[in-house]
């Protein structure tokens, strides 16, 4: 029994990240590329051998490259949700329908 509740537990706090990542998916992207470029000078810091424009060019790549693949994870992440449904009860709240009536 407690090993059901352990998963639930970290269901739902997985569940609750996953929600905020798809409502916040630019933000998510930002933080991403954030820590990548930081990490990436960190680690390009320890290299003695190399010059600091090669360093920063270096960290520019890296942290490029994570940009898109967090993109395209956003990209999946939007298709999953709108092949299963879950975006119709997102965008309503934003978009309300009522008001644009069509006119026969």
């Amino acid at each position: 029994m407690a090993v059901a509740d352990s998963k639930t537990a970290t269901k739902s706090s997985f569940e609750s990240i996953r929600e905020w990542v798809v409502e916040h998916k630019l933000r998510t992207v930002g933080c991403l590329w954030l820590s990548g470029i930081g990490g990436s000078i960190a680690y390009n810091w320890s290299q003695p051998a190399m010059k600091t424009s090669v360093k920063i060019i270096h960290a520019r790549l890296h942290a490029q490259a994570l940009t898109l693949a967090a993109l395209a994870g956003a990209a999946v992440v939007e298709y999953y949700d709108h092949k299963t449904g879950k975006t119709q009860d997102r965008y309503p709240k934003y978009l309300p329908l009522d008001t644009y009536s069509q006119k026969d």
